[in-house]
């Protein structure tokens, strides 16, 4: 449930009856042709269809994370690591305060990695609640997935190509990309990875019917939606 439909009333009381919340966690960076906003919508609308015949309180996605390395990009946001820790933290606490101690972190982006971090520390400091963090995108039976479909999959290629991640009126190229030198890539600075890279993609096609894209979504939703009902302790 969007708890945007809700009000503090019916938090505290669905809180009182189910303490599972979700919050989503994205990045607002360059997805080549995609939107700049597709970690911060592909998180969000998974957690919303996960949860949505269990009635679990969806907050808003945190849409800013870490993306220094696409910081050369214009329209890509970025949070120092240290204000991403601290909003995190934050947001955590928030979630405690309102009753909820079965939380599901939803991640739509690699760089947020450093997130484990923080929640393995706040946790450490709040024994009575348990929180999950969830790469929807790499969780094993939907990367599976994905790797069935087209193993050249990647940062900004077809995979992240969802009807509701393409822009209108924007034209997707028809070739497959080459595989871009990944050693190098961590190497270097912002600036240099974005004559690297170029538009975006790492590597592969830049689009897929959509009849193969909705069959990995629909694994991914099943497989979030069984991390929420599964044992939490």
């Amino acid at each position: 449930m969007d708890i945007a439909e809700m009000n503090w009333i019916q938090v505290e009381e669905r809180a009182a009856k189910d303490d599972r919340c979700i919050l989503p966690i994205g990045s607002v960076e360059q997805h080549a042709y995609l939107s700049l906003c597709t970690d911060m919508i592909l998180a969000q609308k998974i957690s919303i269809d996960a949860a949505a015949p269990l009635g679990i309180p969806v907050f808003p996605v945190m849409p800013y994370g870490l993306a220094s390395s696409f910081a050369a990009y214009p329209g890509t946001m970025t949070l120092k690591l240290s204000t991403y820790i601290g909003v995190i933290g934050d947001l955590l606490d928030s979630m405690y305060r309102s009753g909820f101690r079965r939380i599901l972190v939803v991640n739509g982006h690699g760089g947020n990695t450093p997130a484990t971090a923080v929640i393995s520390e706040w946790l450490n400091e709040h024994p009575d609640a348990r929180v999950k963090m969830h790469d929807w995108w790499r969780a094993p039976l939907t990367w599976k997935k994905v790797m069935d479909t087209d193993p050249a999959a990647s940062h900004a290629s077809w995979m992240e190509n969802f009807p509701w991640t393409r822009l209108a009126d924007v034209a997707q190229p028809a070739e497959s990309k080459p595989r871009i030198d990944f050693a190098r890539l961590a190497r270097v600075d912002a600036a240099t990875k974005r004559e690297m890279l170029g538009e975006g993609n790492y590597h592969g096609l830049f689009q897929r019917p959509d009849a193969d894209m909705q069959a990995i979504w629909d694994v991914a939703v099943a497989e979030t939606r069984a991390l929420l009902e599964a044992d939490w302790d």
